[in-house]
């Protein structure tokens, strides 16, 4: 049985290992997918505020969430990594900002 445990902790230290990349930005995907939704929900599509925050909710959740109406910019942090989108104009929708 500890062999077994063993080699299960082996195999997965290698996959981490092998995936380190994808890992490590998986946290800045989070608060980058919710704030362009929800700009694209609120200012491309009109919908209510209320109806974007459920259409963008997600089971990990989110620390801080800013709506910006007068700018248009969305500002959302979640897992320790911080993103903006904000509305351009009908033509060009909403982009995240760097």
């Amino acid at each position: 049985m500890k062999r077994f445990l063993l080699l299960v902790l082996v195999l997965l230290l290698g996959w981490i290992v092998y995936e380190r990349e994808n890992l490590w930005a998986f946290p800045d995907i989070i608060s980058a997918y919710t704030a362009k939704e929800y700009c694209s929900c609120r200012y491309v599509m009109n919908n209510d505020a209320e109806y974007c925050r459920g259409y963008v909710k997600q089971w990990l959740p989110t620390s801080a969430f800013t709506d910006d109406s007068v700018s248009k910019t969305i500002t959302v942090s979640g897992m320790g990594r911080s993103n903006r989108a904000q509305w351009l104009s009908e033509r060009q929708g909403c982009r995240l900002k760097p």
